[in-house]
């Protein structure tokens, strides 16, 4: 059974492979009943693109299951139909796009942000150097006897190797930090040498993200205060895709926007594009993660810059 980032990802998956499989019979879209056709013009491209009305008077179970497409991604299931008139072999591998943990993303997987967005929870290692005053720009915290990371300074040399707030650190250097306390493991940084540090990371266990695509007004559907989810807007893709309330908004679009002011926030979810990653965490780790650390530290040095993919 395939996997799909959102409900609205599988609504389209289904209708690319309802399409595939008429193809892959040599049937004509007479044959099909549809209410469009997909029969080729001179230059090879369907005569008569689908609309988002036609789209949902062939595939009644959309409306069923609440969706309304939006004119972006009726406009990407018209390009990749045009391609479902090849040979039915080459149809899936061109219309799906994969991610690095194999969901497959018809629509999302148009979206950059959703591919920066991605957490793996994979091992990985990093060489860190120091830079001005002798630090790596990097705060952890410790919770359930592991290391993590809660703080990633603008500019740092922690930033620029792509450390993230919850990234759980499992070595120094070969030693393993498990059980160690927040000032043994800051003490051994400070005695690291300025370069050639080792890192051992764990990719953000404690979080996870969820797809979601704007309607029509351009909302996604939920309601934050001070990064925090507390209302869940009935029938919209937050509902719909089990966005859930008491948890914290740490990234959109893989975008870090902990410590921003909720306007700030507003601000870059309003220019994400039609479809939103959002990174989350539930609220009671996040609470303890940053409790030790002073709000106004946050605000004011925590990293916000879009990563690389």
């Amino acid at each position: 059974m395939a996997l799909y980032p959102s409900l609205e990802d599988m609504a389209a998956g289904q209708m690319m492979h309802t399409q595939a499989e008429a193809f892959a019979k040599q049937q004509t879209p007479q044959q099909l009943n549809l209410p469009f056709s997909y029969t080729s013009s001179s230059h090879g491209g369907p005569s008569a693109p689908p609309s988002a009305d036609d789209i949902h008077t062939a595939y009644p179970a959309l409306m069923d299951m609440g969706l309304q497409l939006t004119p972006d991604e009726v406009a990407w299931i018209n390009s990749t139909s045009s391609v479902a008139i090849r040979p039915p072999t080459d149809v899936l591998p061109q219309t799906t796009s994969a991610s690095s943990n194999g969901v497959i993303a018809p629509i999302s997987g148009l979206s950059v942000g959703y591919h920066r967005a991605q957490v793996t929870h994979g091992v990985r290692e990093i060489t860190l150097c120091k830079g001005q005053n002798d630090k790596v720009g990097m705060k952890v915290q410790a919770i359930n006897k592991g290391i993590f990371i809660v703080l990633v300074t603008t500019g740092s040399p922690a930033a620029m190797v792509g450390l993230r707030f919850g990234d759980q650190i499992l070595q120094i250097d070969g030693e393993n930090v498990a059980g160690y306390s927040v000032d043994r493991v800051h003490g051994m940084i400070k005695r690291c040498p300025v370069n050639g540090i080792k890192i051992v990371v764990r990719d953000r266990p404690f979080e996870r993200t969820i797809t979601l695509h704007k309607d029509s007004t351009g909302h996604v559907g939920f309601h934050f205060k001070n990064g925090k989810i507390d209302a869940i807007v009935k029938d919209s893709s937050a509902a719909r895709n089990g966005l859930l309330t008491e948890h914290q908004l740490l990234e959109v679009n893989g975008q870090n926007v902990v410590g921003l002011e909720d306007k700030a926030t507003r601000r870059i979810l309003e220019g994400a594009g039609t479809v939103v990653t959002l990174t989350i965490i539930p609220s009671f780790i996040y609470d303890h993660l940053v409790k030790a650390t002073a709000t106004s530290l946050v605000k004011k040095m925590m990293d916000h810059s879009i990563p690389d993919l």
